[in-house]
């Protein structure tokens, strides 16, 4: 039997403007689950020069941790880049 579908809900994502090349994305997101559960969590996706998303089933291949750090960085800047999804209701 198929499991009921997670559904993602974008609730922050940095950086915030395409430059019309591949871009990796931080995002802040509430995960629905098909069960009626949901929690919150960080992800990284690309977006396509065209600005539609990468959504593959595998993870984001990241290519330094600068970049993360610059990311993460910009997301607390902004007072989203130290939520915890396991404390927030």
């Amino acid at each position: 039997m198929a499991q009921p579908q997670t559904r993602i809900q974008v609730v922050n994502e940095m950086p915030g403007r395409h430059d019309g090349a591949w871009q990796l994305r931080l995002q802040w997101c509430r995960y629905l689950y098909g069960d009626g559960g949901m929690q919150y969590g960080y992800r990284f996706i690309w977006l396509r020069p065209d600005g539609s998303l990468q959504a593959t089933r595998g993870q984001a291949r990241i290519p330094s941790f600068a970049i993360t750090q610059r990311l993460f960085n910009q997301a607390k800047s902004e007072g989203w880049g130290e939520f915890d999804g396991d404390q927030i209701a």
